[in-house]
């Protein structure tokens, strides 16, 4: 079976590089799942799930907007923010949650409110991507 060479990176550098069965991830207008051979594309990305498959197993990302870019067997994602399931230290998650939901509570201009509904965005990805890896563990 055809595989898709598949790199991830932000401004802090490289998250993943590799081969993966596939790629689901926010799109700006929905969700898409990038399998092999698909056509050439260049999208923006919004802040939610990313999914790989990876020899039939999955791995879950956080993803904080950006850009991907398709050309048959290759995709580049270039985000604004992204982070591993393995990254994510749920206690430090729940904080931000709570500091965000505070933040969004106290806002006194547009632009706080928009930083903080930002800020909530992300707590919120964040945990529930932590949460599935806890939920998936053995442990």
């Amino acid at each position: 079976m055809s595989r898709i060479n598949l790199n991830i990176t932000t401004a802090e550098g490289e998250i993943f590089s590799g081969n993966v069965d596939s790629v689901t991830l926010p799109g700006e207008i929905g969700e898409m799942t990038i399998l092999p051979s698909h056509a050439q594309l260049i999208s923006t990305l919004s802040s939610g799930e990313m999914k790989l498959v990876i020899n039939k197993e999955e791995e879950f990302l956080s993803i904080i907007g950006g850009f991907i870019q398709v050309n048959k067997d290759f995709v580049v994602i270039l985000a604004d923010a992204a982070e591993r399931d393995s990254q994510i230290d749920l206690d430090r998650a729940e904080q931000a949650l709570k500091r965000a939901e505070e933040r969004v509570a106290n806002s006194k201009t547009d632009m706080d409110l928009q930083r903080a509904v930002s800020s909530l965005r992300r707590a919120k990805i964040r945990l529930k991507i932590g949460k599935k890896r806890k939920n998936r563990s053995p442990n």
